[in-house]
């Protein structure tokens, strides 16, 4: 009896070393044992989204991500994400990192690791071009209704606004659809990324009605690559990537190409 207690106690022992083994990889390991990438992303231009003509999937986070996994030796996986739900899907490891235009805040620090910075960005507001001369600064939008993507940093622009905090406010899904809101009557200013107001809002597209307020920059940012908390060797591997992509002028090229700034 005795011998067979401690057969099953050595059993135990034995499990228990196994799964401990099994945990002691890095972060690192689990994405280069599975070779893919699986990064979270929403679909906006110029960042991430499918092109009109052939329907693909392109931006500039997109070529860039594609250009970093080349070099890490994985297979770039792109998955939509709800925007505001991006740091569960991280930590969960529904996704292994953020690639979307995604700004560095010192809140976001507490619940993610950051790469290096490689996009310079600010947050604008949008207004229709019939309320150019009603709308001209940031006073002139007091007692509006407004709207921005849920969890972005257009949302947190309005919140740390004295102005534009009191006003009426509704969170969307997506920046775009900030956009379709303005448009459509439903609110008077939306707040968003200067990349993607920029890249969407001219004489041939849908939002051609649609006007940036000159002068207004509500908060100067800058984009990097969430990743997991504790994963310091994936941010060291991403960064090296980075720097050779900065030395060989891939990114500058990618920065010309959707009309970024690229920081160097």
């Amino acid at each position: 009896m005795k011998k067979l207690l401690s057969v099953a106690m050595m059993l135990v022992l034995t499990a228990s070393m196994l799964v401990g083994c099994g945990n002691s990889g890095t972060d690192w390991d689990y994405i280069k044992g599975k070779k893919t990438l699986v990064i979270g992303i929403t679909y906006y231009e110029p960042m991430n989204y499918h092109d009109p003509d052939t329907g693909e999937l392109t931006g500039f986070d997109t070529e860039f991500a594609q250009a970093v996994c080349k070099e890490l030796g994985v297979e770039p996986v792109f998955q939509e994400i709800e925007w505001d739900q991006k740091e569960m899907e991280l930590k969960s490891k529904t996704i292994d990192c953020i690639w979307n235009g995604l700004t560095v805040t010192e809140e976001r620090k507490a619940n993610m690791a950051f790469s290096k910075s490689y996009v310079e960005n600010k947050q604008v507001v949008v207004i229709k071009k019939d309320n150019a001369d009603k709308f001209t600064n940031i006073d002139s939008l007091t007692g509006i209704k407004m709207c921005a993507e849920g969890g972005s940093a257009g949302e947190d622009a309005i919140a740390a606004d004295p102005v534009l905090s009191q006003n009426e406010y509704i969170d969307v899904s997506a920046q775009r659809d900030a956009l379709l809101e303005v448009k459509s009557g439903t609110c008077e200013a939306c707040v968003l990324d200067y990349v993607l107001a920029k890249a969407v809002i001219n004489d041939t597209t849908d939002y051609s009605d649609l006007m940036i307020i000159d002068g207004i920059e509500l908060a100067k940012e800058e984009y990097a690559i969430g990743i997991r908390l504790e994963d310091a060797e994936t941010v060291a591997k991403i960064n090296e990537a980075i720097d050779k992509l900065l030395a060989d002028g891939t990114l500058k090229a990618l920065g010309e190409k959707y009309g970024v700034n690229v920081i160097e």
